[in-house]
């Protein structure tokens, strides 16, 4: 290589020719940082497969417990149909039905309770509403009733029974709401606790 600015017979400045430069790394440095690098992609695979066992079980579950939703929330509408059957017959008709009248109340009464015992075998829960406090993720609010007697938002009447699978609502409990009562609910002795003093 020769230097333009070099006369000749003169030696080309070594300190401004651009030597090559070549880097020298140390190899056990080079050997750790990769080691601390592999490290890490593996305790990060182990992080997700982890985390992916974790939410794979959770669906499986959720697929165990909710997986006969669609048909019991239609079971209920069956179930619902049976129990009306036997609400158009008087109860006086009832007592003394005989004969093939008799047979066909027993049948739609063991069809009803057949019906609520197989959902209740596969986790379908009918929700506590009567005496609860309003919940609006639980019940379905149809009317209000002038009530002094209990805490106003207390349930009164359940016009339907809802149900649950789970913690999933299956169809909420229609209801009647009290009203006019005291705000909060009365102690032992039935005097009201004044919680704004």
């Amino acid at each position: 290589m020769s230097d333009e600015n070099a006369t000749p017979g003169e030696t080309p400045d070594i300190e401004n020719l651009a030597p090559e430069t070549v880097s020298e790394v140390d190899p056990i440095e080079a050997l750790q940082a990769e080691n601390a690098e592999l490290r890490d992609r593996l305790l990060r695979s182990v992080a997700e497969m982890e985390n992916l066992r974790k939410r794979t079980e959770r669906d499986v579950a959720d697929t165990r417990t909710y997986a006969i939703a669609g048909f019991a929330r239609d079971m209920l509408s069956a179930t619902d149909a049976l129990g009306r059957a036997l609400l158009v017959i008087p109860a006086d008709e009832r007592a003394a039905a005989s004969g093939t009248l008799k047979s066909l109340i027993e049948g739609i009464e063991l069809a009803e309770r057949e019906t609520q015992r197989l959902l209740a075998k596969h986790g379908v829960k009918q929700i506590e509403a009567a005496g609860q406090k309003f919940d609006p993720h639980r019940h379905q609010a149809m009317f209000e009733v002038p009530n002094t007697e209990v805490p106003e938002g207390t349930v009164v009447q359940v016009v339907q029974e809802g149900f649950a699978i789970g913690e999933r609502v299956l169809r909420p409990a229609m209801v009647g709401v009290a009203k006019g009562g005291p705000a909060t609910p009365p102690t032992a002795n039935g005097e009201t606790i004044d919680k704004s003093a």
